[in-house]
């Protein structure tokens, strides 16, 4: 059934399209009710408009607060057409229909995104607006509800190709969009109310998202996969400007997120190279180049492929490096036009820039779907809360920094992690293993490994530091690093065997920090 567009009411914070919109209506003998600043800028553009308090015959009130929480308008939008009592009504109270209505709800987001005080949050909760959407949607049938300014040109082809009215399938559409703002817009205003109270895990919670992009497909190609921003101004993937290459993957979103999070851990100079969410590769130096150079050198067979984060702006030299390595991302704070030059030859290459790096210890909640519900924690916000040796050496100051060091890459490494570290970069990673003497066996060998890529004859964990993600339940993957060549290890403990654990690190002549502070990441 299609449905024709008689009357039409337009209330709209967001002008764009707006008088292109009101022109097609007016040609097409549709009757334009609307309110404010919309009526303005109508009339303005030569487009006759009915007030709404005109039509209703009740003035605006309260600062406009009040003015269609009326029942000529509520009427208008939910009677039935055909429906021999609602039309009764309609005639006994007054009451013309309205067709479409076209609705954008006060700036609630936006205002909270500039940081605006309470109060002025509180009076850009839309109320009139909400309910006008939410009556149009319901009234589908015959009411065509438009909340977007994008779909104009939608409604208005609809209306050319069916004589001024609009189909079905077409109204359902726009009211499943509806339903779905004011549900984001609600999830907006809940999740700011909660904030303000300071209440994480409230008892009920909304989500809500707009769709940033649609993906050919998410992990695997029979899976469907878009991706939605929240409007969190966290930078990051969400808000970063791709500068060029191909359109970014499911993979290559999730992989990036974690790049970027891992290199935001350091004040000093930093690059990391993710794959499978996972670092092959993670260095702090003097300059970028190195830092690269020494990330890179970790792990070179996994890091094809990767994603490349730094922490600093991009420069030339470095980027001359990275465009060596057949990279799927890279993502950086800035990029200076030389970098951009040399980066571009690679066109497929996808590159961002964040125009900043996200707080680490930031507010936020992370969220995993389960079967029927959700998980929803705080952001590992921390590294080291507090530190004691518990073996008869002490560290030295080298080996310190580098524990600090390894310790902060364990925390983004997937359970069970075991870092091998030396000189302020990655030397083995172990990642992913259900047993965490695996991890270390792997991380070693990946010591190994890298070093003999490098031409060195003894392996890189001789001389190195190693961190726990979490304690060792065990001495045998103490003593597996030891034997590998560690000098030094950092681990949060809390095992029953901490004792065993401890007098295993002694035998060996290893130091040994605990932190009190897990970082398992599943």
């Amino acid at each position: 059934m299609t449905a024709k567009i008689r009357r039409a009411l337009i209330s709209v914070s967001d002008k764009t399209g707006l008088v292109e919109f009101g022109k097609f209506l007016l040609d097409n003998g549709v009757e334009i009710l609307s309110t404010g600043g919309s009526a303005k800028a109508l009339s303005d553009a030569g487009v006759p408009v009915t007030e709404v308090s005109e039509h209703t015959g009740f003035p605006e009130i309260m600062d406009g607060r009040v003015k269609t929480l009326q029942p000529t308008i509520h009427g208008g939008l939910l009677a039935v057409r055909g429906n021999a009592e609602h039309e009764a009504a309609m005639e006994e109270h007054g009451i013309a229909p309205i067709d479409l209505l076209a609705v954008n709800l006060y700036p609630f987001e936006e205002t909270v995104a500039k940081g605006a005080d309470f109060d002025d949050c509180i009076e850009n909760i839309d109320i009139g607006g909400p309910a006008l959407i939410r009556a149009a949607a319901k009234n589908h049938a015959f009411v065509t509800v438009v909340v977007d300014p994008g779909d104009y040109g939608r409604v208005m082809e609809e209306m050319k190709s069916s004589d001024g009215a609009t189909s079905d399938d077409f109204r359902r559409q726009l009211a499943a969009t509806a339903y779905a703002r004011t549900g984001s817009y609600d999830a907006a205003i809940s999740g700011w109310f909660q904030g303000q109270l300071g209440e994480a895990l409230p008892n009920r919670i909304a989500f809500g998202g707009v769709r940033k992009q649609t993906m050919r497909y998410g992990e695997n190609p029979h899976q469907e996969a878009a991706f939605y921003t929240n409007g969190d101004d966290r930078p990051g993937v969400a808000t970063a400007t791709q500068v060029q290459g191909k359109e970014l993957s499911y993979n290559n979103l999730n992989d990036t997120d974690a790049a970027f999070e891992l290199v935001a851990e350091f004040d000093d100079v930093a690059c990391a190279i993710i794959k499978h969410a996972n670092p092959c590769g993670v260095a702090q130096a003097s300059n970028l180049k190195e830092a690269y150079l020494k990330a890179l050198a970790c792990d070179t067979e996994s890091a094809f492929g990767g994603i490349v984060a730094v922490n600093r702006a991009l420069d030339g030299a470095t980027a001359e490096e990275i465009a060596k390595l057949f990279a799927e991302v890279v993502i950086a704070p800035e990029l200076s036009p030389e970098a951009k030059e040399i980066l571009a030859a690679k066109k497929s290459l996808r590159v961002l820039e964040t125009g900043a790096m996200p707080d680490p210890a930031g507010p936020g909640m992370t969220i995993r779907a389960l079967s029927g519900g959700y998980l929803l924690q705080g952001r590992d916000d921390r590294v080291l809360d507090d530190m004691k040796v518990v073996t008869k050496r002490q560290p030295t100051d080298k080996e310190m920094a580098d524990l600090k060091f390894a310790f902060t890459v364990a925390k983004h490494v997937k359970s069970n992690a075991i870092i091998y570290a030396k000189d302020a970069a990655t030397v083995g990673v172990g990642a992913g293993q259900m047993s965490r003497v695996n991890s270390s066996r792997i991380a070693a060998w990946k010591a190994a490994d890298a070093a003999k890529v490098a031409g060195d004859a003894d392996s890189w964990a001789i001389g190195s530091v190693v961190a726990s993600d979490a304690f060792f339940p065990f001495a045998d993957g103490l003593i597996s690093a030891a034997e590998a060549g560690a000098t030094a290890v950092i681990q949060p403990g809390g095992s029953m065997r901490d004792d065993e654990v401890i007098a295993a690190a002694d035998d060996a002549g290893l130091a040994m920090i605990m932190t009190g502070m897990r970082h398992f990441r599943h």
